[in-house]
């Protein structure tokens, strides 16, 4: 194994058979394209929770996170919703992704179609602390918009 590298293990599930594994399609990737493991017509405005074939362990300090395709985006208005969408490290079932339709014209997933990328990441865990004033920096609670728009 490489330094930087982490062994995520896959399970294929029913309708999984046969499909390609996640799987980096360049070195450079830094996403590993998943696939669909059942056909689905999405209409325009319509969100559906896709099945993939597969479950997985990643292992803890880590998760897996699903993310949008750019060509689908770019090409047919298809995205995922609640991107990135995380997979915990303590999620044994089914790897599902929420596609959704934003184009104007129907589209048609057919099973082992890429449909998502799924980037694996270190995670750190926070320590909450409950306290009664927070110290101030220059923005203080400046947000939405407050810099304006050059």
């Amino acid at each position: 194994m490489k330094e930087h590298e982490v062994t995520i293990r896959f399970k294929r599930e029913a309708g999984g058979e046969g499909l390609e594994l996640p799987s980096y399609q360049t070195a450079g990737s830094a996403g590993m394209d998943v696939r669909a493991a059942h056909d689905h017509l999405l209409q325009p405005g319509d969100t559906a929770l896709i099945a993939t074939g597969f479950s997985m362990a990643v292992p803890l300090g880590f998760e897996a996170q699903m993310r949008p395709r750019s060509g689908l985006a770019i090409k047919h208005g298809i995205t995922l919703l609640n991107t990135p969408g995380t997979v915990d490290s303590d999620y044994r079932g089914e790897v599902k992704v929420i596609l959704t339709n934003l184009g104007r014209a129907a589209f048609q997933v057919q099973r082992g179609d890429r449909i998502a990328q799924m980037v694996i990441a270190q995670v750190e865990r926070a320590h909450v602390e409950e306290v009664e004033v927070l110290e101030d920096t220059e923005r203080g609670s400046g947000g939405f918009g407050h810099s304006g728009t050059q």
